[in-house]
């Protein structure tokens, strides 16, 4: 193990190492929140543009952030979400675009009805009686769900609460920022139920799926120096094997 060939190898699984430690360092460092938001700072009503920017991901910290937003309602634009939950009840959301700024808007589910006839009412009264007019809305901001493919027979159909989605339907759309995040409000409209919007879990500081990245590094690590014992334990033997033998051949 001492010849120069395996005092080489033993180098190389050194830098290896030392790589491989430095990697799980750097893992535990990012998996230990040294600046932690404080407990119920979702449940602090802060402005919306004081959470996120348009075209921004919703930092995971304010995700269910309690947020204030004031705009006017764009006609034509209140659309049906399927598949949404109340209290374990299956329904709909009545979804709204909602123009906070010079071209920039944020999608709004205003409301839950657990019977489709009881959503298209809703929408049809909204394009009615607010569309066009200014409105501010008190929810909570909650990430993007992902665009979903329609199935076949109803191409309208929307699973997902996704801005994404909602933005190709959407009309006085060019050039349109739009927040990644929808505003899920408190009060409903009449003919709506409020949806159920609890206050999210409060984050751990501590990650622990990097705390379980950190220790894959240093068993890497361990492990380098395995392979070299093992290499040059098994090349050791076989020189001892060879020896043996050939002592043997020559008594």
């Amino acid at each position: 193990m001492l010849r120069p060939r395996w005092i080489g190898v033993l180098a190389l699984c050194l830098v290896v190492a030392g790589v491989f430690a430095f990697l799980g360092q750097w893992q535990l460092g990012r998996a230990i929140e040294t600046d932690p938001p404080p407990a119920g700072v979702t449940e602090q009503v802060r402005a919306l543009d004081d959470v996120v920017a348009p075209g921004e991901y919703l930092p995971e910290p304010y995700v269910g952030q309690r947020t204030e937003a004031t705009g006017s309602w764009i006609g034509g634009d209140f659309l049906v979400v399927s598949s949404r939950y109340n209290d374990d009840v299956e329904g709909y959301w009545v979804t709204g675009q909602l123009r906070v700024g010079d071209r920039v808007s944020i999608a709004v589910a205003l409301g839950w009805a657990q019977e489709r006839e009881d959503a298209d009412a809703a929408v049809a009264a909204l394009e009615q009686s607010a569309a066009g007019t200014e409105a501010t809305i008190s929810g909570r901001l909650i990430s993007d769900e992902g665009v979903q493919v329609p199935p076949a027979d109803d191409p309208q159909r929307m699973d997902r609460m996704s801005p994404a989605a909602l933005l190709g339907h959407w009309h006085d759309a060019e050039q349109l920022a739009v927040y990644r995040p929808y505003l899920a409000s408190f009060d409903a409209p009449d003919g709506l139920v409020d949806i159920s919007s609890s206050p999210p879990d409060e984050l751990s500081p501590v990650n622990w799926l990097n705390v379980f990245y950190a220790a894959e590094w240093a068993i890497f690590a361990g492990f380098a120096f395995y392979i070299w014992y093992r290499l040059a334990k098994d090349a050791w033997e076989r020189e001892v094997e060879d020896l043996e033998d050939a002592a043997a051949a020559a008594s």
